[in-house]
C-alpha cells in the first residue's frame, strides 16, 4: 500500500552550497513554510475523516426522527461508510502507487466533498446511506495516500517521526472535535453535520493543488479490482443478512439469498487472491501468528468500541432525551484520552513491547464494559457508570490502536509493510461493521418505536460487545508465554 522508495519530489532539501557537506540533519529540524503547509493539508484530511465519523454518530437519532428510519436503517449510515472505507482501503493505497499519489489524493478529496454536499441535501434514507458509502470509498483513497505522501516526503528518522506524531494527533483530535461540533450542529439541524465538512474539504483541495508535489506513477504493477469488489460485496451482503434476519426472519428468501451471496463472494475473494498476479492481500502473510493476533485484536478493539458508541448514542438521546450536545459531552472523555494519550504510546512500546501494551489495552477495554454491565441496572448513572466506562474505553483505545498496528508490522519485510498495516486497518473496519450489524439485530425492536423506557432493550448489545472485548483479552493473554520464550 505504501511505497517509500519513489514518488514525491523531495521537499526536505538544502540549496547547493548553503551548508557544509557534513550537516545533513538540518532539514529534519528546519522545515520550510511550504513543508509545514503540505503537512497541514495531510493532517486536515485525516482530521476531516475522524471529524465526519463522530459528528454523524451524534446526529443519528435526529436523522432517524426526521427521515423516519429504524435502528436497523440507522446502522447503515455508520456501516455504509465503514464498509466502503474498509473494503477498498488496500486498493486505495495501491492505486496511489500506480496512478500517482497527487492525482489520487486530490480526486478522492473532491469526491469526498461532493458526497458530503449531497448527504446534506437528500431527503431519502437510501440516498443518504449511498452518500455515506461513497464518502467511505473516498476516504479509502485519501487516508492511505496521505500517509504515503507523508512517508515519501519526510525522510526516515526524526523528521518522519515528528511528522507522524503530528499526523496522529490530528486524527485523534478530529474525533473529539467531532463530538462537540456534532452536538452543537445537530441542535441547528442534522444536515449541518454533513455540510460543514464541505468548505473544509474544498479548502484542503485548493491548498493541495498548490502544495502537494507532483510524482510519477509506478512503472509496473496492476489493480486487483475483482478482489476489491468481491470483498466489499461479500461484506455488504453479510451485514445485510445479519440485519435483515430479525425483521424478515432467519429463513426468509431475502435473508438466505443475502447470506448465500456473502459466502459465494467471500469464497470468490479468496480464490481471486490465490490466482491474481497482483493480489489485494497476499494470503501468505497470514501465516504469521503475530499478524493474525494483531488483526483479531483490531476487530475486538474497533468492533466493541464502535458498537458501544452506537448503543449509547441511541440510549442517551432516544430514551433519556438528552440533547445532542449533552450526549457528546458524555462521550467526550474517551476521545480526549485518545487524543492526549496516543502520542505517548510509542515510548511504552519501546520499553515494554507490543504484547504487554496490547494486554494493558484489552484489560482496560474489557474492564470498561464489565463495569458498565455491573453498575448500569435499568438506568445507568453518569458519574457511577458512564464516566468511568468512557475513561477505561478511552485508555484502551489509546493504548491499543498504535500497539496493535505495531505488532501487525513487526518482523514484516519492508516490501510488505504497507500490506501489513493496511490489512490490520481493513480488519478493524470490516470487523467493526459485522459486530455492529449483530449488535443492531440484538437491540432493534421496541426501542425503534420509542416504547422502551429503560436500558433493558440495549443490554443484549452491551453483552455482545463485552464478549468481543473478552475474546481480545483472552487472545492477548494467550500470546504472552510465546512472546517470553522467543
Amino acid at each position: 500500500m505504501i511505497d517509500n522508495a519513489t514518488g514525491a519530489t523531495p521537499v526536505l532539501t538544502t540549496p547547493a552550497g548553503s551548508t557544509p557537506a557534513g550537516r545533513q540533519t538540518r532539514p529534519a529540524t528546519h522545515w520550510t513554510p511550504r513543508l509545514w503547509g503540505l503537512l497541514a493539508v495531510l493532517c486536515a484530511v485525516l482530521f476531516l475523516d475522524a471529524l465526519d465519523v463522530s459528528m454523524v454518530g451524534v446526529a443519528l437519532p435526529s436523522i432517524g426522527a426526521d427521515l423516519n428510519l429504524s435502528t436497523a436503517s440507522l446502522q447503515w449510515i455508520i456501516n455504509g461508510y465503514v464498509l466502503g472505507y474498509g473494503g477498498l482501503l488496500l486498493l486505495g493505497g495501491r492505486t496511489a502507487d500506480l496512478l500517482g499519489r497527487r492525482v489520487t489524493f486530490l480526486v478522492a478529496l473532491g469526491v469526498f466533498a461532493a458526497a458530503s454536499l449531497l448527504g446534506g441535501l437528500v431527503d431519502d434514507g437510501t440516498l443518504l446511506v449511498a452518500t455515506r458509502f461513497v464518502k467511505g470509498l473516498a476516504a479509502a483513497f485519501t487516508a492511505p495516500t496521505a500517509l504515503s505522501i507523508l512517508t515519501t516526503t519526510f525522510p526516515a528518522g526524526p523528521a518522519r517521526n515528528r511528522a507522524l506524531s503530528i499526523f496522529t494527533v490530528f486524527g485523534a483530535s478530529g474525533y473529539s472535535s467531532g463530538l462537540i461540533m456534532g452536538g452543537l450542529l445537530t441542535g441547528l439541524g442534522w444536515r449541518w453535520t454533513f455540510l460543514i465538512p464541505v468548505p473544509l474539504a474544498v479548502a484542503a483541495l485548493i491548498a493541495g493543488l498548490a502544495l502537494i508535489p507532483r510524482d510519477r506513477p509506478a512503472a509496473d504493477g496492476g489493480h486487483d479490482l475483482i478482489g476489491a469488489l468481491t470483498l466489499t460485496g461479500g461484506m455488504l451482503a453479510a451485514v445485510y443478512s445479519v440485519v435483515a434476519a430479525p425483521e424478515r426472519g432467519l429463513f426468509d428468501p431475502v435473508t438466505l439469498a443475502a447470506a448465500v451471496a456473502a459466502v459465494l463472494l467471500l469464497v470468490g475473494f479468496v480464490a481471486t487472491e490465490r490466482r491474481v498476479r497482483h493480489p489485494l492481500i497476499r494470503l501468505g502473510i497470514l501465516r504469521s501468528p503475530a499478524v493474525v493476533r494483531a488483526n483479531v485484536s483490531m476487530v475486538a478493539l474497533f468492533g466493541s468500541y464502535l458498537s458501544f458508541q452506537f448503543i449509547m448514542t441511541l440510549y442517551l438521546q432516544n430514551v433519556l432525551r438528552w440533547s445532542p450536545l449533552q450526549m457528546a459531552l458524555a462521550l467526550l472523555p474517551a476521545g480526549l484520552l485518545v487524543a492526549f494519550g496516543a502520542p505517548f504510546v510509542a515510548r511504552l512500546i519501546d520499553r515494554y513491547g507490543t504484547a504487554r501494551v496490547i494486554l494493558a489495552a484489552m484489560v482496560s477495554l474489557a474492564l470498561g464494559y464489565l463495569w458498565f454491565l455491573l453498575t448500569a441496572g435499568d438506568a445507568p448513572h453518569y458519574l457511577l457508570t458512564i464516566l468511568p466506562t468512557m475513561l477505561l474505553l478511552g485508555g484502551g483505545f489509546a493504548f491499543g490502536f498504535s500497539s496493535i498496528t505495531a505488532q501487525a508490522t513487526d518482523g514484516i519485510d519492508d516490501s510488505e509493510q504497507g500490506l501489513a498495516s493496511g490489512l490490520v486497518q481493513t480488519s478493524g473496519q470490516v470487523g467493526a461493521a459485522l459486530v455492529l450489524a449483530v449488535v443492531t439485530a440484538l437491540v432493534s425492536g421496541d426501542e425503534a418505536t420509542g416504547q422502551v423506557a429503560d436500558f433493558s432493550q440495549f443490554r443484549p448489545g452491551v453483552n455482545l460487545v463485552t464478549v468481543v472485548a473478552l475474546v481480545g483479552l483472552t487472545l492477548s493473554l494467550a500470546a504472552l508465554p510465546r512472546r517470553r520464550r522467543v
